[in-house]
């Protein structure tokens, strides 16, 4: 019986693109063989494995010069398609050749200049936006919509009829009916009004129908979560080793809910033996459930100040799941051994059951082993021996990392405080800590070993990859590397960037150079491919630590079970899995962008609600960053970021001076710099826009 992965590997040894007619004949004896045939061939094109060219013959993309990703678009109208095979450069799509292509469309471009790996998109698979966010607008006796977001760099046309009861400057969802290409503008009609922001909690909620995420779960899906046993039974405790006598800790922040992962150390005379328990969430959620494919839909939980929207009902994501302490629990272990050095030595994977002692903070634990606070020593003394050897295991497992290369940014995140009703009381820094070392650590090693185990057993799964920057960008960073840390050399490659942030630590520059160097490194992204992660700089990695908030992680879960348990030998069951990784690599990336940027645009957001009543103050900061539009200031009193343009300096004629990072006067050579302090007035404060303006 002909299936997808024969046909797959038919053209993969083709020489030529082969028809319809002689596909039947190779694979075909029956008119069910034929449906099932069409059916195949649907599938491998609408997936873009297969193309069909102008005279109807099948053939393999690459072998035409084709090749499939994603679709980055830029605010000018040009973009990238980032291509689903690791390893390979972007292609740059020209403006007048993205086919009417949306931002993080999966699309098939055909190369057309090899050497600078330029190309047009040919087919659009997969439309990212069906539903777009923006102002309602009247010009020229046509209704349209401007898109909120300036990598939709376009107008969509709607029909008079299809306006609803929105007015001229209304923001609204349109829903597109007629998508747009090289001739025609979308066409699209008002499904919502989002009613304007009265306050910041209002103000989430319209970032939330922008970015169309789900409040809820859908009526089905909230059944099956009923339908879920209330607790655990000892009859779930069968095949799984009884870890409930480690002294087991969760170590979160405080405002957590959903503990997905748990530690246990012990001494050993070679070194020490880490446990690692993850939730095990694949018992509750098997493959293809409904509460599985809403799952893999979301493929992420997206964090706001005030909530969470999760990816899993919260009866499994705050209760059944959660690794609460006192409570008996369905895990999945990894066991890892380490020398005194931090080596691992060996690796096991297993169901476990256990029970953790204590749910510990960031801050506690902060407070126990840096700060010896002697309150919570005597609260805590009978865990104190293993917080010790965290303690020296991660010391280890951080000096191995950086030693063999990984870049470790310490790029500073606003953190958005609340009072009891919810209000926005402060914005400040994110404390990080010794702590957050200890679990990040741990993590990174068991994820590393989940993925090490399948590979050395050749079975097929999801990988957490990070490619290595393109060349090209190099000299850029050496430009500002060269005159700010003095980091002198003729050439740097990537296998610099470690010296490089090391040497930046603790300088004005530490900061922009961080940037710098993040922005000229691809995305970190799932693909059953594995080609390393750079950033750790890990030749294998994966994503095993977080089922309850990652789609992914819940995938391995399940792949290494059937590894463990032998089902893989089920031909059936295997093939079925492995047909489906690329579509969950493709999903996973693509929805964690768009819960990245939805709270990046929350942040956003709460800054502008946070400044709105202090137009006119003024108030000090310092330049952390710039362009040649001006500069980025950083308030001292919190933790908010602001716009400074160039036209503000009045003084004199300024310029913008790349190579030093320097914005210079030409007469009076005043000069601004990365670090400096600087007073600034809070000259505009645009909600609808959600920036910050100063003035100088």
């Amino acid at each position: 019986m002909i299936d997808r992965e024969k046909l797959s590997k038919y053209f993969t040894v083709k020489k030529k693109p082969v028809s319809f007619r002689d596909l039947g004949k190779e694979f075909c004896s029956s008119k069910q063989d034929y449906r099932v045939l069409k059916k195949l061939l649907k599938q491998l094109t609408s997936a873009g494995e297969i193309i069909v060219n102008k005279k109807g013959l099948y053939g393999k993309s690459e072998e035409m010069s084709l090749v499939t990703g994603y679709f980055e678009a830029h605010k000018t109208g040009y973009g990238f398609v980032i291509l689903e095979t690791p390893g390979q450069r972007d292609v740059f799509i020209p403006g007048r050749k993205t086919m009417g292509a949306m931002d993080n469309d999966r699309v098939v471009a055909r190369v057309e200049n090899m050497k600078n790996r330029e190309g047009r998109i040919v087919r659009i698979v997969e439309r990212a936006h069906t539903k777009i966010a923006g102002l309602l607008d009247f010009a020229d006796d046509a209704w349209f919509l401007r898109p909120k977001h300036s990598q939709l760099p376009f107008d969509i046309l709607i029909p008079k009829k299809h306006i609803s009861n929105a007015e001229i400057g209304d923001t609204v969802v349109v829903e597109i009916t007629q998508f747009n290409n090289e001739n025609r503008p979308p066409i699209g009609k008002v499904i919502k009004k989002i009613d304007k922001p009265e306050d910041p909690k209002s103000e989430i909620e319209a970032v939330i129908d922008e970015f169309h995420l789900s409040r809820k779960f859908p009526k089905h899906i909230a059944e099956a979560a009923k339908a879920l046993p209330e607790a655990l039974t000892p009859e779930m405790f069968s095949n799984r080793r009884d870890l409930r006598t480690l002294k087991t800790v969760t170590i979160d922040g405080e405002r957590a809910k959903d503990f997905d992962d748990a530690v246990s150390i012990e001494k050993t005379g070679e070194g020490f033996k880490l446990y690692v328990h993850i939730a095990d969430v694949g018992y509750f959620v098997p493959w293809d459930s409904d509460i599985d494919m809403e799952a893999r839909q979301r493929a992420t939980s997206v964090y706001f100040p005030d909530r969470v929207l999760p990816m899993l009902p919260r009866k499994l994501s705050e209760d059944l799941c959660s690794l609460k302490p006192k409570l008996d629990r369905l895990t999945f272990t990894a066991e890892l051994d380490f020398d005194g050095k931090g080596n691992r030595t060996a690796s096991a994977f297993y169901p476990s059951v256990i029970n953790s002692n204590e749910r510990m903070t960031y801050t506690n634990v902060q407070k126990i082993l840096i700060d010896e606070d002697k309150r919570l020593r005597t609260k805590y003394n009978n865990l104190l021996n293993e917080f010790e050897l965290m303690s020296l295991l991660c010391k280890d497992l951080r000096q191995m990392r950086i030693k063999r290369g990984s870049l470790d940014f310490d790029l500073p995140e606003p953190e958005i405080l609340l009072d009891i009703q919810g209000n926005l009381s402060d914005i400040i820094k994110t404390q990080r800590n010794f702590a957050h070392s200890i679990i990040e650590e741990f993590m990174i090693a068991a994820n590393e070993a989940a993925a090490e185990y399948l590979t050395a057993l050749s079975v097929p799964s999801l990988y957490r990859i990070h490619e290595e920057p393109d060349i090209r960008k190099m000299d850029e960073i050496m430009k500002v590397v060269n005159c700010t840390v003095s980091y002198k050399k003729a050439k740097i490659t990537p296998s610099d960037f470690s010296k490089i942030i090391h040497k930046a630590s603790g300088t004005a520059y530490e900061e922009v150079i961080n940037y710098l160097i993040l922005r000229s490194l691809k995305q970190a992204r799932y693909s059953p491919v594995n080609v390393g992660h750079f950033g750790l700089a890990s030749q294998c990695y994966t994503h095993f630590t977080s089922p309850i908030r990652r789609y992914p992680d819940l995938v391995v879960h399940r792949i290494l079970r059937e590894t463990l348990s032998d089902q893989r030998r089920d031909k059936k069951t295997s093939d079925k899995a492995i047909s489906r990784l690329s579509d969950i690599a493709f999903n996973s990336s693509r929805r964690e962008r768009v819960a990245e940027e939805a709270e990046r645009e929350v942040i956003d957001a709460m800054r502008t609600w946070f400044m709105k009543d202090r137009e006119g103050q003024v108030m000090l900061g310092k330049v952390v960053g710039m362009n040649s539009h001006g500069m980025k200031v950083r308030l001292n009193d919190y933790f908010v970021d602001g716009f400074l343009h160039m036209s503000c300096l009045v003084d004199d004629y300024y310029v913008y001076e790349e190579g030093s990072l320097t914005i210079r006067g030409k007469n009076t050579n005043r000069t601004f710099t990365i670090g400096q302090a600087i007073e600034v007035r809070v000259d505009r404060v645009d909600l609808a826009e959600r920036e910050i303006v100063f003035g100088i």
